[in-house]
């Protein structure tokens, strides 16, 4: 049964499935990503979001920030050509764990995404670009060694197979469609940022869909953020050229939803907030988690929409994303606990 009692859902979902038969490759990803998430949204039981905070809190963000996004370049390699672009495609391959992070062996003043960036960055100036042969072959030893977690007990030795094998997908996925060539695999995208999503989507640990009930609920976390990361980091010019990038959604992760919970745009109910604040992992693929993730990217849908009404027609989800992302970077959001979920999607 989906949404529990509520027959209007499930009546909902059927007509859902039944237009993404009929119009196929014409709906896009992110049509499907916004339609789903808002469904889910409408007959949540478990978050909700507060509609009458919508409004004011988008414009109390602050815009500036969402029009200019930058990469750090203390963590990131920036500046150096192709050989950026594979940093950022390989970075995006393993831009997941947050469900592991609490027992990831951190870089002093890091977060363990920025522990990551930053392992990762520091292989590439020390010896540039993995190329896609090696990607195809490292082992989980030799991502612990990358990552700065040798000898680290489980959970994070399951972690590092995870990252070996995304990183053994992403090589062959390489190799096999496009000569091992990270600005092939770009080029093929011909500047669209969702078609880029699209072809990541065809690697296993970028095919971010949850089941919900009968729907299937994708979110493309990653393979949207690929995009977004290579046009911030081009400056929008050469291959971070997208034409679409307005298209995207946030890349729905455990932060922004945290972010949005702790500024009193979503409300959890109390069980789950409880579990939640004891600390106790939310499983991945759970309909808490995807309500979780859904509610938060229609609760950014809805600031989009607000603002443009407002006159803000500048105003993407990607940007406000980013904002909400930083914003958790701050004590305030990481002294209280967020959802965790061990899944690959983020």
């Amino acid at each position: 049964m989906l949404c529990g009692a509520h027959a209007h859902c499930r009546r909902r979902s059927g007509t859902e499935r039944r237009t993404h038969r009929q119009r196929g490759a014409l709906v896009s990803i992110a049509d499907r990503i916004r339609a789903a998430c808002q469904a889910v949204a409408q007959c949540a039981t478990r978050v909700r979001i507060r509609e009458a905070r919508i409004a004011d809190y988008a414009a109390s963000l602050p815009l500036d920030q969402a029009a200019r996004p930058q990469h750090d370049p203390a963590t990131h390699y920036l500046g150096r050509g192709g050989e950026t672009v594979a940093f950022f495609l390989t970075l995006d391959t393993v831009n997941f764990g947050s469900g592991y992070f609490p027992h990831l062996r951190k870089r002093p003043g890091h977060s363990g995404y920025f522990t990551v960036a930053a392992s990762l960055a520091d292989a590439f100036r020390a010896r540039g670009p993995f190329a896609a042969e090696e990607l195809a072959r490292l082992t989980a030893p030799d991502c612990a060694a990358l990552f700065g977690q040798e000898d680290a007990a489980e959970p994070i030795g399951e972690l590092m197979r995870l990252f070996a094998r995304a990183l053994n997908d992403l090589g062959r996925f390489l190799l096999e469609r496009f000569g091992g060539d990270f600005l092939r695999l770009v080029a093929a995208a011909e500047g669209s940022a969702e078609r880029l999503a699209a072809l990541l989507a065809e690697m296993a640990y970028f095919q971010d869909v949850e089941p919900y009930g009968a729907w299937q609920v994708p979110f493309y976390k990653r393979a949207q953020l690929a995009a977004a990361d290579l046009a911030i980091a081009f400056g929008g010019e050469g291959p971070g050229r997208f034409g679409d990038l307005d298209r995207l959604t946030i890349f729905a992760d455990n932060l922004v939803p945290h972010v949005l919970r702790v500024d009193g745009v979503l409300a959890y109910d109390e069980g789950l907030a409880a579990r939640i604040d004891a600390g106790e992992l939310v499983p991945a693929g759970s309909p808490e988690e995807v309500e979780i993730r859904a509610c938060a990217l229609h609760a950014v849908e809805r600031m989009v929409g607000a603002l443009r009404a407002a006159g803000r027609g500048d105003v993407t989800a990607m940007g406000l994303d980013y904002v909400l992302w930083n914003r958790g970077q701050q004590p305030h959001y990481k002294a209280q606990p967020r959802h965790r979920t061990r899944t690959v999607f983020y």
